[in-house]
């Protein structure tokens, strides 16, 4: 038999000892019960439901979806329930306050796991908060009567791979953390290579296991580094977007240093990053992942069909954004019109030392009808008021390459190729002015480009090579996403651990900190 809840009592009642999250959802607990008449949810004939057991045990071990357990109530659950299992007929108030806590408690939890605990908009100014809205009522009523709670709450998480990927590699890691035996690597500061002695051996060797760098059976018969070792490094290296070469560097032994905590700490930040996307999509997406300088493009199933490098923008002045977009539009053999701002302070000091570059270079001076003009017409005032801009014409030099992708966005942003190949070698990648340059971006234009029989990947290099500059506007946009995650869990299940190097993940985690505060 359920009792009378007065919801709107408890709600005003501080000394109903209910969390402060009851206020945030005090409309939708309202109707909640209303649907119920006014009676208890979560108790039956003065015990705790089967349904409120498994939601309390779900709320207890939030941090294995990347939240914080004592954000739920988790302190709390067990005294609530001794109150059930030592008085046989608990008097109704501590069952009232029970029951509308585990309400408020869920109705965060659900809302927490379906948007995110922050809206984005305070990290990115140009995405918001999409899944914030979820109309939790009828959520609860079919909650209170599952027979799989976790099972129903599944249903509210994002339904992408790669979101459950990283759900496994962070119960993965929480599994690590219990094992790892803590301490650090030692190192002198000079370079080891393959053959050189190396005392702290066993330790290297103990965490590359952890970590599934190194076989589980490997074991350490002396103090030099052995060119297994050297692979596990060159494993672990590649994992962590180090130049993989086997070498035991400072870098390599900071990344090994750093404590399972803050990689647990990664994968929780990507998982709130997740729940920021859209569940759904027109068209299968390109995604590209600033701290990973890398795209990916979907299929249907999200699963990646290709994975390109890519270079970013500078972390020291010129980021590139974090936005979502559509591209709508290819264009062969571009003119890469130069920001007035690039032009002031990048050509304008390189023209005045040397009358001849403009031309050397393929660049030319137009008016704002786009007439060519002198380029000894161009100085400061006249490129600052955009009274003249400077153009580079199209080919190899060109500083866009022979492509580009457009998709409007607020920033200017857009994707493209680069004269300047070499780059791609670097495992550190932010190099341009915002802009996404794209290695072997042919690649890409065949992926775009795939439902239309006439573009194989000989018509886009002939075009690409070709004399004429032109536009490919696309009949279906296809979605953009600029992304940030320091943690990214490859299809396989591998786990790449990247650096924060536009300290993004130190203002998300700001923000979940003061988040928890208001709370």
């Amino acid at each position: 038999m359920a009792m009378r809840v007065p919801v709107a009592k408890t709600t005003e009642d501080e000394a109903a000892g209910c969390l402060p999250d009851l206020k945030r959802f005090q409309s939708q607990a309202l109707e909640f019960y209303a649907y119920l008449e006014g009676e208890s949810a979560w108790v039956r004939d003065g015990e705790p439901t089967p349904q409120a057991l498994q939601m309390i045990e779900v709320l207890n071990h939030a941090d294995t979806k990347g939240l914080e357990p004592s954000d739920y109530g988790r302190d709390e659950w067990g005294a609530d329930l001794q109150m059930f299992y030592e008085t046989r007929q608990p008097s109704d108030w501590p069952v009232v306050r029970f029951d509308v806590a585990l309400t408020a408690c869920t109705m965060r939890y659900l809302s927490d796991l379906h948007g995110g605990r922050v809206n984005p908009k305070l990290i990115h100014a140009a995405i918001g908060p999409a899944n914030s809205h979820l109309n939790l009522v009828p959520l609860l009523l079919q909650l209170i009567v599952a027979p799989d709670v976790d099972g129903e709450i599944q249903k509210v998480e994002p339904p992408f791979p790669a979101y459950g990927r990283t759900l496994a590699a962070l119960n993965h890691y929480l599994q690590l953390a219990k094992l790892d035996r803590g301490g650090s690597l030692h190192f002198s500061g000079k370079v080891v290579r393959v053959g050189d002695p190396f005392p702290e051996t066993t330790r290297l060797a103990e965490r590359l296991r952890l970590f599934g760098d190194l076989r589980s059976d490997f074991t350490i018969t002396e103090s030099v580094y052995s060119r297994e070792l050297s692979e596990g490094v060159k494993h672990f290296q590649q994992r962590h977007g180090l130049l993989a070469a086997g070498l035991l560097d400072q870098k390599t032994v900071n990344a090994l240093n750093v404590p399972l905590r803050r990689r647990i700490e990664q994968l929780n930040l990507t998982l709130e990053r997740w729940r920021w996307v859209l569940p759904s999509f027109s068209a299968p997406p390109i995604v590209v992942n600033i701290p990973e300088f890398r795209l990916h493009t979907d299929d249907e199933n999200f699963h990646w069909l290709l994975s390109a490098k890519v270079v970013v923008g500078k972390a020291y002045r010129h980021q590139t954004p974090v936005f979502a977009s559509q591209l709508r539009t290819i264009i062969f053999r571009p003119y890469w019109n130069v920001p007035s701002s690039i032009a002031v302070a990048e050509l304008l000091p390189l023209v005045q030392h040397d009358s001849s570059y403009l031309k050397r270079h393929g660049f030319e001076v137009v008016d704002k009808r786009g007439a060519l003009v002198a380029a000894r017409l161009v100085d400061r005032a006249s490129l600052s008021s955009g009274k003249v801009s400077i153009r580079q014409r199209p080919g190899g030099e060109n500083a866009l390459g022979l492509i580009k992708f457009e998709f409007p966005n607020r920033y200017g942003v857009y994707m493209h190729g680069t004269p300047e190949t070499q780059l791609f070698i670097q495992s550190r990648r932010d190099f341009s002015h915002g802009c996404i340059r794209v290695e072997n971006p042919e690649l890409l234009a065949q992926w775009i480009l795939s439902d239309n029989p006439k573009w194989t990947l000989n018509t886009i290099l002939s075009a690409m090579n070709g004399q004429q500059s032109f536009r490919v506007n696309l009949q279906k946009p296809i979605p953009v996403l600029i992304v940030y995650g320091t943690a990214v869990v490859m299809e396989d299940g591998e786990v790449h651990f990247l650096d924060d190097i536009y300290r993004q993940d130190l203002k998300l985690e700001k923000a979940l900190q003061s988040t928890r505060d208001i709370h």
